[in-house]
């Protein structure tokens, strides 16, 4: 599955500010860096950074009065979709240190509130199984609405309303499979056929020694989803965070299925301080 996608962000910005963005796709195993362009029309030079986890980058722009910003990407996913509900579950104890965060409670996502439920509902389940029903109960449960939620809505507060985005989707599900003892991460992507266009919010679950992706919108499925971004919630893939006042002027989001992958390598990736240019 080869991806292109196409980003614009532009921002009026009260006085100067840092801005942290996170908006290029991630180089990964499964997911190959074709092109990738990203242009940030300042005066003052950007920076990079690892992202979490080693997932990606961050990139530091900073804004004065005003701030835009410029992605263009093509992606190969080359990744098998897996049933989930045929994987098996890792003991605690056998994690890899880096999969333990991932297991405990987070801001948005009170894992500890949802075990009695999770124990009661799902009891007799555990690893694929118990990830395959959780993710069928958050569709089926949940009703997709725009405006139902704001960047301060929790998992529990998602659970009672039974209404929310890509963001509530995936952060309830993170917390329902973390209390049922499922490590459980964010993962901010792109991925075609999302409606509206924007950027997604998806989760990634630990089965059978491995990251596998998990959309519980039914959006996207995992052979065509290219991370951007994990965390411990959305305060970890946020695609953009300003460290000071903003008012949204334009933002689209883009992502285009297409044909035919030739195999044409990644570029080498640099910076170009003078025009704000990441290649």
């Amino acid at each position: 599955m080869r991806l292109a996608i196409d980003v614009t962000l532009a921002y009026d910005i009260d006085g100067e500010a840092d801005v942290l963005l996170l908006v290029e796709a991630a180089a990964m195993a499964d997911q190959k860096l074709v092109m990738q362009d990203l242009r940030v029309f300042s005066d003052k030079p950007i920076t990079a950074q690892p992202g979490l986890d080693g997932v990606g980058q961050r990139c530091w722009a900073q804004g004065t009065d005003h701030l835009r910003a410029e992605y263009r990407g093509i992606v190969d996913i080359d990744r098998p979709a897996h049933d989930i509900a045929r994987l098996a579950a890792t003991a605690p104890h056998d994690l890899p240190a880096d999969a333990v965060p991932y297991l405990l409670p987070s801001r948005y996502c009170e894992s500890e509130r949802f075990e009695g439920f999770v124990h009661r509902e799902f009891g007799d389940l555990a690893g694929g199984p118990l990830a395959a029903a959780l993710r069928d109960w958050v569709r089926s449960n949940l009703d997709y609405a725009a405006g139902a939620s704001n960047g301060l809505t929790t998992a529990l507060e998602t659970f009672a309303s039974r209404r929310g985005v890509c963001r509530d989707y995936a952060h309830l599900l993170v917390a329902l499979a973390r209390a049922g003892g499922i490590p459980a991460r964010c993962v901010a992507a792109y991925a075609p056929g999302v409606d509206p266009p924007d950027f997604h919010a998806v989760t990634e679950l630990w089965l059978a020694g491995a990251w596998h992706l998990v959309d519980a919108t039914g959006m996207a499925h995992a052979d065509e989803i290219a991370r951007v971004a994990v965390g411990r919630d959305a305060t970890d893939i946020a695609f953009m965070t300003v460290f000071g006042t903003a008012q949204l002027i334009e933002q689209r989001v883009k992502v285009t299925r297409l044909d035919d992958p030739d195999g044409t390598p990644a570029p080498l990736r640099s910076f170009d301080q003078a025009n704000g240019r990441v290649t």
